[in-house]
């Protein structure tokens, strides 16, 4: 047996632990974005790791990752709080998401093909249809699968991986569970359809920013009703 062949079983242990972490870490960013965790709440390694049925190693990696973020601060002798966080917070997330994805779809403009906006409009009707059903789950699956389709055909793949880790703060469950923002995506989506047709690139760019400016509205709309800045 060779040195690399012995290092397999640590690696699939280490890459399970990575993305036990990676779990975890979201779960507590949407918890701490919807206002389930508080700013001054502490998060305890044992009751997580109970909470979510694994181990404190996982749970105490995730925290670091979101000491990285700032989400969570670390008190010595205390453990870890959830950092304060503000309204301009929230609509600086919107901004940097909004931001990025105009730059994407105005270059998906030029390029996107007949195809790929069939694609599309298939995505869209599965949207519209999990919509209607109020099924949350595929709601989330078939919204991804959009903006995937979209930003791909814009060929900007560092640019899309940067939104990618953008998107990780949106609370795409309080979305998926609101008909009326799902009506609104619906209509949304098909209107900028209908813009890369005719490959006008700024009235897209217009309806990519009023969807985000719809979601940080809806985002902050639910804090303020939690009283989480009271």
């Amino acid at each position: 047996m060779n040195a690399t062949t012995r290092s397999r079983p640590a690696q699939r242990r280490s890459g399970r632990r990575e993305q036990l972490s990676d779990e975890v870490a979201a779960h507590l960013r949407i918890g701490i974005m919807t206002g389930s965790l508080r700013p001054g709440t502490f998060i305890r390694l044992d009751e997580t790791a109970a909470e979510l049925g694994v181990s404190i190693t996982p749970v105490r990696e995730a925290l670091r990752t979101l000491r990285g973020e700032g989400m969570v601060l670390l008190e010595p002798h205390r453990g870890h709080v959830v950092a304060p966080f503000t309204r301009g917070d929230i609509a600086d997330i919107f901004w940097l998401q909004s931001t990025i994805s105009a730059q994407l779809v105005r270059t998906a403009t030029e390029r996107i093909t007949d195809a790929e906006l069939d694609d599309l409009v298939a995505c869209v009707d599965t949207l519209a249809d999990a919509v209607h059903r109020r099924a949350a789950d595929e709601v989330i699956e078939a919204e991804f699968a959009f903006f995937r389709m979209l930003n791909r055909s814009a060929g900007r793949i560092k640019l899309a991986w940067f939104l990618l880790h953008a998107t990780r703060y949106l609370p795409s469950l309080m979305y998926a569970d609101d008909a009326n923002w799902g009506d609104s995506a619906v209509a949304n989506h098909r209107e900028l359809l209908a813009a890369l047709r005719r490959r006008d690139a700024d009235e897209a760019v217009r309806l990519t920013g009023e969807q985000f400016s719809d979601g940080a509205r809806r985002l902050t709309a639910r804090l303020d009703a939690l009283g989480v800045w009271d």
